[in-house]
């Protein structure tokens, strides 16, 4: 047995090992990056040039809070979205902060009604600018969006709430300006680290998520068609059948989350073109993904008649036995097997060719000889399908001629073959187009013409065109789910028309009714139609929730304790926590009360250690960023890392602000300052984002709770209201083509229609 120490190295040995492995993969290089980019930015509170050029007010921390949210892991393409995002965000956020102060200025000092003045920056600027922030998070639905609306809010509150010009009737743009050079300090930060240390190229990283794609399927291709051949479900419930199914998911979200970030690049580089190609590529693997499950429910149609198959009629031919739907299946595999296996070696092939070549310049490279001898056995395998259904057919008529329920059940066993036969071969098809597309995407790329033509959107006549530069920030995967059909009923010249009932809901249309009355109920009816809307529901609740808080900073009975329990960071985090269902708001409400009390504990152990010296401070803040940033990029969890560090920050870097005016080292202050107890500090910051928490929880969980159950019933029915709708329309159309267009008003008729509607659903 070796010695203890012996063992402890060892131990040590391995660990820093598999340390050092861990750092040379994406993740661990996207934790360094993180933890450079806020250690530079912390030096804007530790730094007394950076300090100073910030000015006099307080916050100067806010600049490395700034790369904590907008952090530098990430693609350049992401990093070009959050740019064009962040510099969004600053602008709102200058333009409320400004309009604000105007508004106090004008009606408080002006026209000396200060409480008006009070009334219309809280409701307007602060109940207005946050609803409208919610209503923007709740219809982009784009994590990068919510953390812009954070650096937004974080600058608004700065502004508004926190500074007492606003309060007084003041106008300043000290704290603005301060507020805007915090924020490009941040984010020049973040994309210097970003595009110097270690960058990353989304459009790189989607060439070889779509080389990984392709395998999984050619994998569950070889598994189905097996399964098929073999007439066993054994391949279809395998540990591997699984493993390449959970493979194909998880490559195919990361080649979407890459495709979304490429495209940033293609269109800051003016190859949009390319991008354009490349997403028909991903939609070409999307659809092979969606031939591939028709297979496979061609194969469990097939399994399933031969595992239960029905009795045949007992007056049929003697010929025919309990076993008759095995033995034709038998015998259409001796047929069909050759040439099927021929095709599915080509499809597996090409499938598990890495089509776009090999890292670092990934040029697609389709074999030729394997897309003729795709085709080929494609060929072959359309005849032998044929010949062999045919002598099915045959088969069918000599075993059960003279018995019209023994030929239906036959059939149903041919009609499987001839199911899955007509699948393989659709699949062949498309994977011989989407070779087509790799030849499309390769001779744009040789020609590679540069074009900026999406940032004249103004210019041109198609309405795709002037959409493209709003699409810009669209999902790649965002296709329409469900979209709106008209279709209209094309009535003979003479026939009568069926008067329609009148809608109780839309009574106001109706032709006797007062126009005026009629269009006032009109758009009153319009107008709650809308702020049923989820987007427009969640805005009103997040702008009521924070004029509530904010109210408490201009009320003069509770202005001192919101200003000395630091209100402002328990609205930042009111607006972090506050989510569209109570689940969400739970969820991140648990995870951000944690955050909250793992910052707080890490500032009073720094603090301790490092006695408020900048040189201990700077690696302790290192330390303490490597271990957040660690839970955000390694274990996703961004709402416990961030909300530690936000706490960590406006403890810390404000206790060594106070220590520098203590110790009169503070250029920009003048007076005398007491020392600062960390412990103090840190209760407040830590009661009041818990404050900001709870606000969040009651505003979601009481005043205005909305489930998720109940949104997702909703949806649901309006799926099933949908496909109703467009079914009896659909058999409207078809008896109205019929029986004529008066058909459909006759009762029986309706009452057909009626009963048909589940089965066409169905």
């Amino acid at each position: 047995m070796p010695p203890l120490s012996e063992t402890i190295r060892n131990g040590i040995s391995d660990s820093l090992a598999r340390t050092q492995l861990w750092l040379n993969t994406p993740n661990g290089r996207g934790v360094l990056k993180c933890t450079v980019a806020y250690t530079i930015a912390s030096l804007a509170t530790f730094v007394p040039f950076l300090a100073n050029f910030l000015g006099k007010p307080e916050g100067k921390h806010v600049v490395a809070t700034i790369t904590v949210y907008f952090h530098p892991a990430r693609s350049v393409g992401s990093m070009i979205e959050a740019i064009l995002i962040a510099v969004v965000a600053v602008a709102y956020a200058e333009t409320v902060s400004l309009l604000s102060m105007v508004t106090s200025v004008f009606f408080g000092s002006t026209m000396h009604l200060v409480t008006l003045s009070h009334v219309l920056v809280v409701v307007v600027f602060i109940g207005g600018g946050f609803g409208f922030m919610g209503w923007v998070k709740q219809r982009m639905l784009n994590p990068l969006v919510n953390v812009g609306s954070t650096l937004a809010a974080l600058a608004i509150i700065g502004v508004v709430t926190k500074e007492s010009h606003v309060m007084s009737n003041v106008f300043s743009n000290e704290k603005v300006l301060q507020v805007f050079k915090m924020l490009v300090m941040g984010i020049t930060t973040t994309t210097a680290v970003n595009l110097l240390l270690w960058r990353t190229s989304a459009r790189t990283s989607l060439r070889e998520t779509m080389n990984r794609v392709s395998i999984p399927l050619g994998d569950m291709l070889y598994m189905i068609t097996n399964s098929f051949l073999s007439g066993s479900e054994e391949g279809l419930v395998s540990d591997g059948f699984t493993a390449a199914s959970t493979h194909y998911a998880k490559s195919y979200a990361q080649m979407m989350k890459d495709m979304r970030e490429a495209k940033f690049e293609h269109y800051f580089l003016g190859h949009e073109e390319i991008y354009e190609h490349e997403r028909t590529v991903a939609r070409s693997m999307e659809t092979l993904a969606q031939a591939l499950g028709g297979l496979r429910n061609a194969t469990n149609t097939q399994l399933e008649q031969l595992k239960h198959p029905k009795q045949l009629s007992p007056k049929a031919s003697g010929t025919a036995s309990p076993n008759t739907a095995r033995q034709l299946f038998e015998q259409f595999n001796e047929s069909i097997t050759m040439s099927m296996t021929g095709v599915r070696q080509n499809l597996c092939r090409i499938l598990h060719e890495p089509q776009f070549g090999q890292p670092p310049s990934y040029e697609i490279n389709v074999d030729e000889d394997l897309r003729r001898n795709l085709m080929d056995s494609l060929s072959t395998f359309d005849t032998a399908r044929s010949d062999a259904l045919q002598g099915l057919y045959d088969r069918i008529e000599q075993m059960a001629s003279s018995h019209e329920s023994t030929r239906a059940n036959l059939e149903e066993v041919a009609a499987a073959c001839g199911h899955f036969t007509f699948s393989l071969q659709s699949f062949g098809e498309d994977v011989l187009q989407y070779l087509d597309v790799l030849d499309d995407l390769e001779y744009v790329i040789i020609r590679k013409s540069r074009s900026w033509r999406w940032l004249l959107w103004w210019k041109t006549g198609a309405e795709e065109d002037r959409n493209k530069a709003i699409r810009l920030f669209e999902s790649a995967e965002a296709d329409t789910l469900m979209r709106t059909r008209q279709r209209s009923v094309n009535v003979a010249d003479g026939s009568a028309a069926v008067p329609a009932p009148v809608d109780l809901r839309t009574w106001y249309n109706a032709p006797d009714l007062n126009k005026i009355l009629g269009w006032f109920w009109r758009n009153l009816s319009a107008l709650f139609k809308k702020m049923a809307r989820d987007d427009i529901q969640f805005g009103l609740k997040v702008g009521i929730g924070a004029a509530l808080w904010a109210m408490l900073a201009f009320l003069e009975e509770t202005r001192e304790l919101y200003t000395e329990w630091r209100g402002e960071w328990g609205l930042l985090s009111f607006i972090i926590v506050c989510s569209f269902t109570v689940g969400a708001a739970n969820t991140v409400s648990l995870a951000r009360f944690i955050g909250t009390l793992f910052g707080a504990l890490f500032s009073v152990i720094n603090w301790k250690i490092s006695h408020g010296y900048a040189l201990a401070l700077i690696p302790l803040g290192w330390l303490t960023s490597f271990i957040n940033f660690y839970l955000v990029i390694q274990h996703g969890k961004a709402s416990l890392g961030r909300i530690s560090l936000l706490a960590y920050n406006v403890s810390t870097l404000y206790a060594y602000r106070v220590k520098r005016k203590a110790d009169g080292n503070d250029a920009t202050e003048d007076g005398q300052f007491s020392q600062p107890d960390i412990m103090e500090i840190a209760k407040r910051r830590a009661i009041a984002v818990t404050a900001g928490i709870i606000w969040g929880l009651v505003v979601c969980r009481v005043i205005w709770p909305i489930s998720a159950a109940g949104s997702s019933r909703r949806a649901c029915l309006f799926c099933i209201y949908r496909w109703a709708s467009s079914g009896s329309e659909a058999l409207s159309l078809s008896f109205s083509a019929v029986k004529g267009p008066r058909a459909i008003s006759n009762p029986a008729n309706k009452l057909l229609c009626r009963d048909m509607l589940p089965i066409w659903i169905a």
